[in-house]
């Protein structure tokens, strides 16, 4: 570190250029990286329900479907708009029942459950197929084209039509979320530190490590939305610190050094020192989300960990090299120090040590209750605004024909007519279901010969037979998930490789393996980080009560959801807590840490809190407020809920986290200062 150190100092001028000019490839990635705004892509691709959408796809054209609600009875008319439908690029198939009735079958001949799902007042239902999946480039300019074609985008109902609103939205706010972050941060940092100059250097530098982080990116090939809107305000949230502590000792060792370049010098390796095990845990803690069946949290957490990692890069190259090109204009920025020195917080919290200690077990119990049984939803349309196209287009269409929650039956196509008949009426039984269209009902003896062919190709090929399902129940609800699992049994028994495929299917998926990640993610990242502390601390004890004591801000924070009655959306459950241990747990180490080296030079325990909490208070503050005002501002702007609970949380994680480590953590080290001051003494005896 000697070296690199030297080298930085010494070439600080060139370190500056080399990093402005790889900002060139960097932006290059950045606007290359593809975005997507589909959740489901990110589900196992081995499960059941995934094959029969590939099966959709390969075999009948069909990798995702729309449908549009026209103002019109008149047939000819109709009949225009799907010719011009049909000839957008990306669209399969076009059906709606004028073109069953333009042929010579009498309208008293269709059942009428597909009558009532047809016609509605003065409106008619046009069903498309999309030859490609609903994320797929081809699929969503398809719908941007067929809503420029109808004239409406009210009127077409579709997962693609989601993302695309989705995408606008999201594409639409993220500026504003940077730039309030940024704007908050400034406020604190100036705060913060003794110079007007060294808050935008320190965010500047922050900037380039985020820029960095998104144009690697590209070699990912391609990145969730939501990874793309917090990732620069947790990068920001979580290497704040980083920054502040390397200028904090670059301002100490000027006061020993003969210049500023040796000054520099020594503070580059102590901070190296100081946060490469806490930097470290952080990593960790974003790596764990990998352990997610669901593959966003390999998404999320890649991105992040890398965020941590050249925010350390920069913190320890660019970031010196900026503060020595600008050192005389910081000189002459300087102001006095208006953040506060919190005496009366630290006094508090040595004074009242036992009860302190008391109130954290008995506030232990509510927060534990609450952690474990806040609603979450599923239903991803709920993230967003009501007043969308998409959402207004959805609305409509179960109001006025009641369709929901459509799902495709695959069966294979040597199952016989009579099998089918009676698998069509068992299902017609199923309680919540209004309708059932299978190759037998619409293609018997008097209509088979009547119906177009690209009818018959939709629902039979010489491989499968499809059967269409209209349930009533919400997509992700309890209800759909417990008759999804009754249509599968009842499907099994007619043909065992049956596959239910559909928004339903796939969301029942979702949650099962949801519920999954959310265990597995919780356990991964505590053990590891746990893992992390013991060769970083060396000792078991110390990390026993950090991972204790930041859990319970976590329980704290998760179940101020069950006791407001907030549902919040599955994927918060899932992310936030292992992204509270990974960014905060810094902040137990802090003060940790620091209370052994004063216990040193201090046989007395509180004494020894004292000059502990004068040190580091200050820290954890800046660093909690930082993270604070970086996902504050996005909660309180955003309309997408998924990206608002994810910030909400993580902003009142950060204070939460803050007040337990001043707070619960220094009540714990002196009730347990024993064991901890014996345990290390044999260790490092060792």
């Amino acid at each position: 570190m000697h070296k690199i150190s030297k080298f930085i100092t010494n070439h600080s001028l060139f370190i500056v250029i080399i990093s402005f000019i790889l900002l060139i490839p960097a932006t290059i990635g950045f606007i290359k990286t593809r975005i997507n705004y589909d959740i489901l892509i990110y589900l196992p691709e081995n499960i059941e329900t995934l094959k029969g959408e590939k099966i959709l796809t390969d075999e009948f054209g069909i990798g995702s479907y729309a449908f549009i609600m026209t103002n019109s009875k008149d047939n000819k008319a109709i009949l225009k708009l799907e010719q011009k439908i049909k000839k957008i690029s990306g669209v399969n198939q076009v059906f709606s029942i004028v073109d069953i009735l333009d042929t010579t079958i009498p309208k008293s001949m269709l059942p009428d459950e597909i009558i009532k799902k047809a016609y509605n007042k003065d409106e008619t239902v046009i069903m498309i197929t999309l030859k490609n999946s609903i994320s797929e480039d081809s699929t969503i300019k398809a719908v941007e084209n067929i809503r420029n074609t109808v004239k409406d985008a009210n009127k077409v109902s579709s997962m693609t039509a989601m993302l695309i609103d989705t995408r606008n939205l999201s594409n639409k706010e993220m500026l504003a979320y940077i730039g309030i972050a940024i704007i908050l941060c400034l406020i604190i940092l100036t705060l913060a530190t003794d110079s007007y100059l060294v808050p935008p250097i320190l965010l500047g530098n922050i900037g380039v490590a985020i820029l960095y982080n998104m144009g690697t990116n590209i070699f990912l090939g391609q990145i969730s939305y939501i990874t793309k809107a917090i990732t620069a305000i947790l990068q920001l949230g979580v290497t704040t610190d980083f920054s502040i502590f390397l200028y904090h000792k670059y301002e100490q060792a000027k006061n020993t050094s003969k210049n500023n370049k040796t000054a520099m010098e020594k503070a580059i390796k102590e901070t190296f020192t100081s946060v490469i095990g806490s930097s470290l845990t952080t990593f960790a803690g974003f790596l764990a989300l990998c352990t997610m069946d669901l593959t966003l949290g390999i998404d999320i957490g890649i991105v992040m960990a890398k965020g941590v990692l050249f925010g350390l890069i920069c913190v320890l190259t660019l970031f010196p090299a900026l503060l020595l090109v600008f050192d005389k204009k910081i000189s002459n920025t300087k102001h006095k120090n208006f953040f506060p020195e919190f005496k009366r917080l630290q006094k508090f919290s040595i004074k009242n040590n036992l009860l302190i200690l008391i109130m954290f077990f008995i506030l232990l119990i509510p927060a534990i209750i609450g952690n474990n049984n806040y609603e979450i939803y599923y239903k991803l349309d709920e993230t967003l605004p009501e007043n969308l196209p998409f959402r207004v287009a959805n609305s409509a269409l179960a109001q006025k024909y009641n369709i929901i929650s459509p799902q495709i039956i695959i069966l294979d196509k040597n199952i016989k007519n009579e099998q089918v008949k009676s698998l069509t009426n068992n299902l017609k039984n199923i309680e919540g279901i209004d309708l059932v269209l299978s190759p037998t009902i619409l293609m018997n003896e008097t209509t088979k010969n009547l119906l177009p062919e690209e009818l018959i190709t939709m629902l039979n090929n010489d491989k499968y037979q499809l059967i269409l399902v209209n349930s009533t129940y919400e997509v992700a609800s309890m209800d759909l998930n417990k008759q999804i699992k009754t249509i599968n049994k009842v499907v099994k028994k007619y043909d065992k490789k049956g596959i239910v495929a559909g928004e339903g299917a796939l969301m029942n998926d979702l949650v099962t393996i949801a519920d999954h990640d959310f265990k597995a993610v919780n356990y991964t990242s505590i053990l590891v980080i746990f893992i992390i502390m013991i060769f970083v601390l060396k000792s078991i004890t110390l990390p026993t009560i950090l991972v204790l004591v930041i859990e319970f801000a976590i329980f704290v924070n998760m179940s101020v959801a069950f006791y407001t009655n907030t549902i919040l959306p599955f994927i918060a459950s899932i992310i936030v807590g292992t992204i509270q241990l990974g960014a905060t747990i810094d902040y137990a180490i802090l003060m940790s840490t620091k209370y052994l080296e004063e216990r040193k030079k201090f046989p007395n325990k509180k004494e020894a809190m004292q000059k502990t909490l004068q040190a580091t208070v200050p820290s954890v503050i800046t660093s909690a407020l930082c993270f604070f005002a970086a996902t504050i501002g996005v909660f309180l702007y955003t309309k997408i809920d998924m990206i608002g609970s994810i910030c909400e949380l993580l902003s009142r994680g950060s204070i939460i986290s803050m007040l337990v480590v001043i707070l619960i953590l220094p009540a714990m080290l002196m009730a347990f200062d024993k064991l901890i001051i014996r345990k290390k003494d044999k260790n490092e005896n060792k």
